[in-house]
């Protein structure tokens, strides 16, 4: 119900918005050229039907292979379209809500669970999960690898681990969480834990390798040429390079550079970002105390990752993929006062991005 009531409206307004705002002409890659379907593919939407196709050139490896992939496995021919996408998208969000409702559930209780799924649904930047993006599909895989840690069924957390590594680079960081939790388990165990040496032993270590091997080891199986897997260089390996900044100098360079290359005041972008990092920032110390170990470190990690590059960009939509951020929002969300400020803040926000993803320059 969360899904219907929150995607259909989205996605009405995004369609109005784009025919009484338009497109930009000249600033804007189209992914499909029907202009209803064509909103919801702009920017990173670009590279990804050429990733398995094409090959990789310039800063295409920041894009993984495992969302392209099913794009062309739903419509190989080449004419553009965003059809493949949106079905992936928007069934991909249907299963994340799914997920992180039973892992919630299984970790606290159903208002908990309730609330934090509609609170990720209404999320300003949520309008991400239906577009020709890989945040709903990297939501739904690393949730169902944390749900799956949850229940010791190590090899099942480990293949949604190698799907979510194959979608993004931060999807390695679940090697992470799921150390700690084969390490919770053994000392709850005690010594009855390695009784099974099977059980309790080889599954977790395999399920816990197949987390790096999906990030490493299958670029090939992507279809690329020879040619170009040279260049298939994990996003991590690509970001490296950068110069490291602390968020103030950050902050600063951003000052210096307040015009985007089409003249516009960039302002609102370096605000959002900036907002929504220190939103990150402020949920993980907060809710130190809150969360359970694994999802402290990995949210840590999922955080301290793209802070450790020269630049904050797409922070609003690292912050949407951080689940346990959601998890703690549930839990605060008793509060009367929380949940009415949240809500509306988060509508009103969500409502304003939506409107202006038919020129959404400052919102990516």
């Amino acid at each position: 119900m969360t899904f219907v009531v929150t995607r259909l409206p989205l996605l009405a307004i995004a369609e109005l918005a784009s025919m009484v705002i338009g497109q930009r002409p000249g600033v804007h890659y189209a992914a499909s050229t029907n202009p209803l379907l064509a909103v919801w593919g702009r920017w990173d939407a670009e590279p990804l039907p050429r990733d398995c196709s094409a090959g990789y050139s310039g800063t295409d490896p920041a894009f993984f292979p495992l969302y392209p992939v099913l794009i062309r496995a739903l419509e190989p021919s080449p004419v553009r379209s965003s059809s493949p996408g949106l079905l992936i998208s928007n069934a991909a969000s249907f299963f994340a809500l799914l997920y992180l409702y039973k892992l919630v559930e299984h970790e606290y209780n159903r208002q908990v669970a309730q609330r934090a799924t509609f609170y990720v649904s209404i999320f300003p930047t949520a309008i991400f999960f239906s577009a020709v993006y890989s945040e709903s599909l990297f939501l739904f895989l690393t949730v169902a690898s944390f749900y799956y840690m949850r229940e010791r069924r190590w090899l099942t957390a480990g293949a949604f681990g190698f799907f979510a590594a194959l979608t993004r680079s931060e999807g390695v960081l679940l090697a992470a969480p799921m150390l700690i939790e084969w390490w919770v388990a053994a000392r709850e165990g005690g010594r009855e834990f390695f009784r099974y040496a099977f059980d309790d032993v080889v599954k977790p270590l395999v399920g816990l390798a197949l987390v790096p091997l999906g990030w490493r080891r299958t670029w090939p199986t992507c279809g690329c040429c020879a040619a170009n897997r040279a260049a298939l260089q994990p996003r991590a390996v690509a970001l490296g390079s950068r110069t490291r900044a602390a968020l103030g100098e950050r902050c600063q360079d951003d000052r210096k550079n307040r015009r985007t290359p089409h003249g516009r005041r960039r302002s609102p972008t370096r605000a959002s970002k900036l907002a929504f990092t220190l939103l990150m920032v402020v949920a993980l110390i907060v809710g130190f105390r809150r969360l359970r170990l694994s999802y402290v470190v990995y949210m840590a990690l999922s955080i301290l990752v793209p802070m450790s590059t020269a630049s904050l960009m797409s922070m609003p939509r690292f912050a949407l993929v951080l689940f346990p951020m959601f998890a703690l929002f549930g839990l605060w969300g008793a509060r009367q006062f929380f949940n009415n400020a949240y809500v509306a803040f988060s509508l009103s926000l969500l409502g304003l991005f939506t409107v202006l993803f038919a020129d959404w320059y400052w919102v990516a």
